[in-house]
């Protein structure tokens, strides 16, 4: 995953659980919700880089090694 990506997942993920944590004090329910996205955005950054690593793996075992 590049550097670029990498940090946009770390900078969301603690924008959303700050915001959760903000809101716990004026909607709980709002504040499970946006815990749930923070999870779910953190998640996703795991998938991300997954797949970029199943790529990397593959272009690099079908490269001709003469």
């Amino acid at each position: 995953m590049s550097k670029g990506l990498s940090l946009w997942f770390a900078f969301s993920s603690i924008i959303l659980l700050t915001v959760s944590a903000i809101m716990i004090s004026y909607s709980g329910w709002f504040a499970a919700l946006l815990f749930v996205l923070s999870i779910a955005n953190i998640g996703w950054g795991f998938v991300i880089r997954a797949k970029k690593e199943r790529q990397e793996v593959r272009s690099a075992a079908s490269e001709p090694t003469s």
